[in-house]
């Protein structure tokens, strides 16, 4: 699991049938002083409901997150799992 920052939607006319119906947001990671300490990456965000700004925790295990998905074969390593209140 990983603390990241949201940066904004990703919009996408082609993808995996998995992926349709599917939330896709740009994150960026961020350490415990709220500060950015990695490259961005696409997070999915089926039922959290993320948005830009928010402080978010993110499973990064593939299947992990196809087990949240419950789809076995989707092709995904990055689900949004919560929204951080406060890293204290």
């Amino acid at each position: 699991m990983i603390l990241a920052k949201v940066l904004g939607p990703v919009v996408c006319s082609e993808k995996h049938p998995s992926f349709i119906g599917k939330r896709m947001l740009l994150v960026r990671p961020i350490n415990q002083k709220g500060e950015f300490s990695g490259t961005s990456m696409i997070a999915f965000d089926d039922e959290i409901r993320a948005g830009p700004g928010d402080t978010v925790i993110i499973c990064r295990e593939g299947n992990g997150c196809r087990q949240i998905w419950q789809e076995k074969m989707a092709p995904v390593n990055s689900v949004i799992v919560g929204v951080v209140d406060q890293v204290s």
